[in-house]
């Protein structure tokens, strides 16, 4: 009977110890990627971005998004872009264009907005993310 009583608690001692240390443990960030080919679907990507860190609060990691595309022209319009770049900059959101898209249609990679970044290949840098863990959708 003794024995049935100390195992008991020794394995409640045991279930007690491993739960609280899950829940002590820190959890990881949540990474987000989208890859677009619009550009004015910045505006709702960026509104997902802003209520996503309300939601995952400090655990809301890094946001980031491809454009590629024949879209990758609109880059360039800086009336077009000036809102997008500054809700970007708010939400801590990172804009990339695909090299392989700028370099098809065309446009000179100096003529972006000097916060864009560009990764040579669009797809493949999403693919890379998504291994990493990010949370990826296409658009």
């Amino acid at each position: 009977m003794k024995k049935i009583f100390y195992s008991s608690i020794l394995i409640m001692f045991a279930l007690f110890t491993v739960n609280t240390q899950a829940q002590t443990q820190p959890s990881e960030n949540t990474n987000y990627v989208v890859l677009t080919r619009k550009v004015p679907q910045l505006k709702p990507i960026l509104l997902a971005a802003q209520e996503l860190a309300k939601q995952d609060g400090h655990h809301f990691g890094d946001f980031q998004v491809v454009v590629c595309g024949k879209a990758v022209q609109n880059l360039t319009n800086e009336e077009m872009m000036k809102d997008f770049i500054s809700q970007a900059g708010q939400a801590n959101v990172t804009i990339n264009a695909c090299g392989f898209s700028l370099k098809k249609f065309g446009v000179d990679r100096e003529k972006l907005h000097q916060s864009l970044n560009v990764v040579e290949n669009g797809i493949l840098y999403n693919f890379e993310l998504q291994k990493k863990g990010y949370l990826s959708i296409e658009l």
